[in-house]
Formats: C-alpha cells, structure tokens, sequence
C-alpha cells in the first residue's frame, strides 16, 4: 500500500524529469504571483488558497492539467483557446513550454475575485 501524498514537494517528487521541471515552473509561477497563498494537497493534487481556491494543477501521462475555476478560463478564453480544456480545467502539454506570463495573470484574475468576495462578506457580516 502506497503512502498518501501530503505535500506538493511530494507530489512533484513523484515525476521523472523533464514533468518535474514543468511542475517546478508552474509552482514557482504561482508562488511568486500570489506569496500569500497557502499551498496543500486537495482533490489528490496541488492546490492553493487564498480566501478558499485558488488554483489547482495536476500531472497526467500528456499534459499537465491547471484548474483556475471555471471563471479564470472564461476570462481568458482567448488565451487559452489553443489548448484543450473543459468547463474548470486547461491543459497544457508535456511537449510544449509553459505560458508562464498567461498564468501569472490567471492567478492575478483569481486572487482578485477571491479577495473581492472575502471583502462582500466581511461587510454583510
């Protein structure tokens, strides 16, 4: 019986490289735009919070999966239409590189509708 991951350390850890440098990136990504998000295992994979959700992201045999929520990809659906994706979900494949900058301001978007709805329910309290 495998041990369950309990860390996004660990959860990277579990990649070969070249995914792991990918992850890395995407992590590192995130952290930098959002310093104040809380990093945990959810779903089974990497999440931050930051005012509830953030953001998720996942690794698969092809792709690396980035859950923004479905409001992140609406807002930059353009964007993001030359990859596949679904309502909550993007993908982004092994062989091509990270949109790095595309992320950062997905990450921005969320931190803002997060915080945003933080600040309304501290005034209807």
């Amino acid at each position: 019986m495998q041990k369950a991951i309990t860390t996004i350390d660990e959860y990277i850890a579990a990649f070969p490289e070249p995914v792991r440098h990918q992850l890395n990136q995407l992590r590192g990504t995130i952290r930098k735009t959002a310093p104040a998000a809380k990093e945990k295992i959810g779903y089974g994979i990497p999440t931050f919070t930051l005012e509830g959700n953030l953001v998720h992201f996942g690794c698969f045999k092809n792709h690396i999966g980035f859950y923004p929520a479905p409001q992140g990809l609406r807002e930059f659906e353009k964007e993001l239409s030359q990859y596949k994706g679904s309502k909550g979900a993007v993908q982004f494949p092994h062989d091509k590189p990270l949109p790095l900058a595309l992320i950062a301001k997905i990450v921005r978007f969320r931190m803002k509708m997060n915080l945003e709805k933080a600040k309304a329910k501290l005034k209807k309290k």
